[in-house]
């Protein structure tokens, strides 16, 4: 039976206090539970939880990297926790459940590995992976039929934004779409830069009503990822990974941070009651520190 023939079945919601069973039927029932009673979870939508699937990816990714058990199982169920939370939203809304969702990756894995259920004989992992992607266009030319053809650009994985961007990018100047050196990425970002600083002219005096504020933040929202994906582009000219980039600075910035609670913890101070000249001063200090390594 495939997903499409399948009823659509609704879990009842957990009664009373339920204990933890590591059933599969009682999470799905505990997941209907808080769609009826919390507040916070009878707001969300299948569009609203994306930001926090996005985040649990990244955190299972560092529990794992730190190879401590209760944090990898912890992090694993904080995933899990969005693939049944997107199954009850798209039961409530009569498309499908989570039967249709886990019948579909079955199918998808028994259709991909021929050479383990049927007669095919791949001896080694380059023939596997070649296999693999006949599968798989095999099965977009299936997607065309049925309407929905792949475009060059689908081909560009899912990531974080600036690894999107920047795949986007690499594909897009394989098809001869793309600045014929730096100076062009350059200049596209320069030019992004003055959209921006257009959208951000003071206008502090003038009496706005509410839509029109949104209207500007839209705005501005807009010209930011503008100047965003024009500085993924002057990265992707200088062969610099714009997500390692970004994270480095990240990671610079933590340790930076870090460094100053401590000083001022060692000082009896705390963070929330410095001064905003003693925290640069520390920066500072910070960055000698990083210099002398």
């Amino acid at each position: 039976m495939t997903p499409s023939q399948n009823k659509v079945s609704l879990p009842i919601p957990v009664k009373g206090t339920p204990n933890a069973t590591g059933s599969l039927p009682d999470l799905l029932a505990l997941m209907a539970r808080l769609r009826r009673d919390c507040p916070w979870d009878q707001k969300q939508s299948n569009h609203s939880l994306i930001p926090y699937a996005i985040e649990e990816a990244y955190e299972l990714a560092e529990a794992v990297q730190s190879d401590d058990d209760d944090d990898i199982k912890g992090e694993l169920g904080d995933v899990l926790l969005q693939v049944i939370f997107h199954c009850q939203l798209y039961a409530e809304q009569g498309r499908f459940d989570l039967t249709d969702v886990i019948t579909t990756l079955q199918e998808k894995l028994i259709r991909r590995h021929p050479h383990v259920f049927d007669a095919e004989n791949l001896q080694d992992d380059a023939a596997v992976k070649e296999r693999w992607d006949e599968i798989k266009a095999e099965e977009n030319q299936a997607r065309a039929l049925r309407g929905k053809p792949r475009r060059r650009l689908d081909t560009c994985k899912p990531g974080s934004a600036l690894m999107q961007a920047q795949d986007v990018q690499k594909q897009a100047s394989k098809l001869g779409f793309d600045w014929d050196g730096l100076s062009g990425a350059l200049e596209k970002l320069d030019e992004e830069i003055s959209e921006l600083k257009v959208e951000l002219v003071d206008t502090s005096n003038m009496v706005k009503s509410k839509d029109e504020i949104k209207s500007n933040l839209t705005k501005i929202e807009k010209e930011l990822g503008d100047c965003m994906f024009a500085l993924v582009n002057v990265a992707r000219k200088l062969n610099v990974d714009a997500e390692a980039a970004a994270l480095t600075c990240v990671h610079k910035f933590k340790s930076r941070f870090a460094y100053i609670e401590t000083q001022l913890e060692a000082q009896g101070k705390r963070i929330e009651d410095s001064e905003l000249l003693e925290m640069e001063a520390l920066w500072e200090v910070a960055k000698q520190h990083e210099r002398a390594k």
